[in-house]
């Protein structure tokens, strides 16, 4: 089972890039959709996005409410973001230090910025910051298949 948290698609793009290399692995949007009972699943890899370091609200409140359930299963966390020098910093603030011991993988996997699908202000923070105003995608193919592995061992 992968649940993710997205604001413009990159977390949902790496999940079903993880969901694919899995092989028939289901996929659910915090945001958009009820998630089955998780006792049917042996394994669960929660995503999210990240923005100014924070975790999206969905992921966040989803691992807060189903701690106990998460901490018994097979575990995957992953960050999604454009800044793949940092993102490993960015488990410790956002997840619960009993979530991240149970974590059997956690990996910072890239991130996308799409212009058409920004606003004014991300698409003008994106030009000062990244010296871009178009389509960037960091996400690390290797480094997703890292992390299936992780949890496949």
């Amino acid at each position: 089972m992968i649940l993710y948290a997205t604001k413009h698609g990159a977390t949902r793009e790496i999940s079903q890039r993880i969901a694919e290399k899995i092989g028939g692995a289901q996929m659910h949007d915090l945001k958009h959709e009820d998630v089955p009972d998780l006792a049917q699943f042996d394994c669960v890899i929660v995503g999210g996005s990240l923005y100014a370091g924070t975790l999206r609200k969905e992921a966040k409140a989803f691992v807060a409410k189903n701690a106990d359930v998460l901490r018994a299963k097979k575990l995957g966390l992953f960050l999604s973001g454009l800044d793949m020098t940092n993102g490993h910093k960015a488990f410790e603030p956002n997840f619960p230090a009993e979530i991240l011991a149970a974590a059997e993988a956690k990996a910072s996997l890239g991130g996308i910025f799409d212009p058409k699908k920004a606003g004014v202000i991300e698409r003008f923070i994106m030009k000062i910051v990244m010296k871009s105003s178009g389509y960037v995608s960091t996400i690390d193919d290797d480094a997703v298949s890292r992390f299936v592995e992780a949890l496949k061992s």
